[in-house]
């Protein structure tokens, strides 16, 4: 196992990382960045009714229950509008708002940034708050979410977490705060299969694939080599594979090939 210098020095200061786990304060954003010409945003004030439509949908795989995705007026980052999420346990309760990527160029950088808020700490067990459904993977989902209280991504495929669910990998990692707008970026490079994840402007140690496997973080993402996602759509919601009930908003998406920011 090799791992980069800046990496390495990020898993030896893991009791650094637990000091500084918590995100900084967002920046004051009134609106969303002007929309790019590959790509999209929404700030849902042109939706007129309860469910989320045009570009968005909110049909659901496998099995539905009490999960709920609905235009809210009383919950906004910015204007007047988000969608909501009544985010209930158990797997077939899923709800999410999500739209097509087909839009977008293929191939090199995908970008995205959305504001998120919610009301419940992330749990111990697995949950999901987005999810990509991943062309290149049999139709598998590229999820991220929580577990063991702290953000993660999980590939649905093969189970692999980013990062790995050891202490020092989640420590790396951090909680998503609860009761105020959080806002969350990450870079998915689909030719080189990369990630960054970034929650607030400041990039988590714990949520990069760099390519050079690192313990603690990406040497389980990378065991499978030849990781190229091609994701389809974008989905903003709630699944619970176990414990755990949240309501939460998402307001100011963002999509494009180029960094976004907060």
């Amino acid at each position: 196992m090799t791992s980069t210098p800046h990496r390495a020095l990020a898993v030896a200061a893991v009791a650094v990382a637990v000091a500084l786990a918590a995100p900084a304060a967002p920046r004051a954003s009134a609106r969303p960045a002007a929309c790019a010409a590959n790509g999209f945003c929404e700030d849902f004030e042109s939706q007129t009714g309860s469910t989320p439509a045009g570009r968005w949908t909110t049909a659901v795989a496998n099995c539905s229950g009490t999960g709920t995705a609905t235009v809210d007026t009383t919950m906004a980052h910015g204007g007047t509008k988000s969608v909501r999420i009544t985010g209930k346990a158990g797997y077939c309760n899923h709800a999410f708002a999500g739209t097509s990527l087909s839009g977008l160029p293929s191939g090199g950088d995908l970008y995205a940034r959305f504001w998120i808020r919610h009301t419940t700490a992330l749990p111990a067990q697995h949950v999901t708050f987005g999810a990509l459904r991943d062309a290149n993977d049999n139709g598998k989902d590229l999820r991220m979410g929580g577990q063991n209280k702290a953000l993660q991504w999980n590939r649905e495929s093969d189970d692999a977490t980013l990062p790995a669910q050891s202490p020092a990998g989640v420590a790396l990692s951090t909680p998503l705060p609860v009761n105020t707008w959080t806002c969350l970026e990450f870079r998915l490079d689909r030719t080189a299969g990369r990630l960054d994840t970034w929650v607030n402007g400041g990039l988590v140690t714990g949520l990069v694939v760099d390519g050079t496997p690192t313990q603690d973080v990406d040497q389980q993402w990378l065991n499978r080599g030849g990781w190229r996602p091609a994701p389809a759509d974008l989905r903003l919601g709630w699944e619970s594979y176990g414990e755990g009930d949240d309501t939460l908003w998402y307001d100011d998406v963002a999509v494009g090939t180029t960094r976004i920011g907060c």
